[in-house]
């Protein structure tokens, strides 16, 4: 992947073509900004080197990110597929966004959070599909069934057909009062349809009493898979958080300011700055028949391989002496392979 002049710099200076106005108005939008420093162990000890957790090849040869990107293909065609990563990242990747055109790989200068990452991709697709619907993917998340958690997102993306002003979220039933979470509180349900609500408020990472106290209230964990419109996302950051955001609204007409911008921008959690502040325009679906985990640490992977009554396969070398495919190994027809993994879970 060559660092090269984007198609959207482009655009920005001559105006979207006519063929853009034609294209589908939904996308996807894969978060892989983050820097994984909690699992540097476990990566180093998977990969040979610490790497960022979304390009590890946790799930027996597949990465989480070649693993979302084949979640999204099952909604959206791959040229409306697209990854947010950070320049550093660009060699780890190369080989696993090679299926998406290289206009689709949103590369930020650096990683300030999920706040900065989002926006900065959200100002990019505006340029390129206007006022799309954007269906927002993490990339360190463990879905078991593809099929069912999609399914899922299409609603999403219908209930913000007809109700374009709000934020659609996935929520999961807890199972635990997990504190390193953000948690969706339901208000009443949507007369339109089952297991979709209003939102009475979001609290991000409660201590262990008041996470006990939000399920039995019927609260949800936030998954961050989000779908909204275009438009109302950036109405909503720019209202929210007006300073946070100030300089990054400049890269609408000056993109060649992005690095500098960066160097000296702070960072800021897009769930604690702006989804704790908007439950009123929020709506939350409640996933069902879906194993889904954060694999934000290596209990939680472990949590999940046990329920899944697996062993990781990098122990199962440990003691087997089978050899652990690396980074950068080669993972032909991923997408179809992808797909097939995960739903045989």
């Amino acid at each position: 992947m060559q660092t090269r002049e984007p198609d959207v710099d482009k655009c920005r200076r001559n105006g979207a073509s006519s063929d853009t106005q034609a294209l589908s108005n939904r996308v996807a939008l894969l978060l892989a900004g983050g820097d994984g420093t909690r699992l540097q162990d476990l990566t180093s000890e998977i990969s040979g080197v610490p790497i960022p957790k979304q390009y590890c090849r946790l799930m027996q040869g597949t990465s989480l990110l070649e693993a979302a990107i084949s979640r999204a293909h099952l909604l959206f065609p791959l040229k409306r597929i697209h990854v947010v990563i950070n320049e550093n990242h660009i060699d780890l990747a190369k080989d696993q966004v090679r299926f998406l055109p290289a206009s689709n790989i949103l590369v930020q200068p650096l990683n300030r959070d999920t706040g900065p990452g989002l926006v900065f991709a959200l100002l990019t697709l505006e340029c390129v599909y206007k006022d799309a619907i954007v269906a927002v993917f993490p990339t360190d998340h463990y879905v078991d069934s593809n099929w069912a958690f999609v399914a899922h997102v299409m609603r999403a993306i219908n209930t913000i057909s007809y109700m374009p002003e709000k934020i659609a979220l996935l929520g999961i039933v807890p199972d635990r009062p997990e504190t390193g979470y953000g948690y969706i509180l339901p208000a009443n349900p949507l007369k339109t349809a089952g297991n979709l609500f209003h939102v009475n408020s979001f609290i991000e990472k409660p201590n262990s009493d008041d996470a006990r106290e939000i399920i039995k209230r019927g609260g949800l964990w936030n998954t961050l898979v989000m779908v909204f419109r275009l438009s109302r996302m950036l109405d909503l950051v720019q209202e929210i958080a007006p300073r946070e955001v100030e300089g990054l609204f400049e890269l609408r007409t000056s993109p060649e300011k992005a690095v500098n911008l960066y160097q000296t921008m702070q960072p800021w959690n897009f769930s604690t700055k702006l989804l704790v502040g908007i439950p009123q325009h929020l709506v939350m679906l409640k996933v069902e028949n879906v194993l889904w985990s954060d694999w934000g640490t290596r209990e939680a992977i472990e949590r999940t391989y046990r329920a899944l009554n697996l062993v990781p396969y990098w122990k199962l070398e440990k003691a087997t002496g089978n050899r652990i495919s690396k980074v950068g190994e080669d993972q032909d027809n991923l997408p179809s392979r992808v797909s097939q993994r995960a739903d045989r879970h």
